[in-house]
């Protein structure tokens, strides 16, 4: 399946790989009100779906600089509340949707990724960055706060202090530091970035993806969760995967010694 705006572009093969293009690269692929509603559409697609993993990336020489301040720039007052708030209501609904999915998320970035784009690169789950990508959060910079997640994912990432020093300070950090401190996955070469990329979406295709799924949940609401309670989702879940199909094909497959199949049971729609 192809689809998408002319902002986003979404294919989805036969295998339930989902690739997202974001497709303003001569902008840097900054996000105006069509591109963060070509994400949500896109987010949907994948639902609709049932993909079993997401590669997301953007176009030409730059990841994602973050808001189109040209088109923000044309509005003002109660004008420009409104086109803000929906362009993230947009964005975010788009984020929200990826993490409730059990599809887990690769991201490949390039270039320039500041503000929101940093927040896309933080919301997946797996995060490739070349090595001469940069990243900045900009948004005090020019008077503003955070959106796209930043402020939420950030801390949870580098810890609340070095994430004050970034959104605060705005200073550049360079692809290594950022793999350094947390915040992508690891570094590749330029020219490797592409292929690696789908290297690492095509194995978590290939995955569990209601494990995945568990999985993502189970992260997320364990950095906020007292561990009583935690512990007691952890082992409602872990029933739950041991009596699923995915679950008895992956014990059936370590016990008879061979790689497990897990392609041929359907994810969750």
């Amino acid at each position: 399946m192809t689809a998408g705006t002319t902002s986003v572009g979404i294919e989805i093969d036969d295998g339930g790989l989902a690739r997202v293009t974001l497709r303003r690269g001569e902008a840097g692929n900054a996000i105006d009100l069509d591109l963060a509603r070509g994400l949500l559409e896109a987010a949907r697609a994948c639902t609709r779906a049932a993909v079993r993993a997401v590669l997301l990336t953007g176009e030409g020489k730059s990841f994602c600089v973050g808001g189109d301040l040209r088109e923000f720039s044309r509005l003002s007052g109660e004008a420009l509340e409104k086109h803000l708030m929906a362009v993230t209501d947009a964005l975010h609904d788009a984020l929200r949707t990826f993490a409730a999915s059990d599809a887990p998320v690769v991201a490949a970035v390039q270039g320039a990724v500041a503000g929101a784009g940093i927040g896309l690169a933080a919301a997946a789950d797996v995060t490739l960055a070349a090595d001469d990508a940069s990243f900045t959060a900009a948004y005090t910079g020019i008077g503003y706060s955070p959106d796209a997640g930043v402020s939420w994912f950030l801390p949870r990432l580098v810890g609340p202090k070095r994430a004050l020093d970034l959104l605060l300070t705005n200073r550049r950090i360079p692809a290594a530091e950022a793999a350094a401190i947390g915040l992508v996955s690891r570094t590749v070469a330029p020219d490797r970035l592409s292929a690696e990329a789908e290297r690492a979406a095509e194995a978590l295709r290939r995955g569990p993806t209601t494990a995945f799924g568990a999985t993502r949940r189970l992260v997320a609401a364990g950095l906020t969760a007292d561990l009583g309670p935690h512990l007691d989702r952890e082992a409602g879940a872990l029933a739950a995967a041991a009596v699923s199909d995915t679950g008895r094909e992956g014990v059936a497959a370590f016990l008879g010694k061979r790689a497990p199949d897990f392609t041929r049971i359907p994810p969750s729609p």
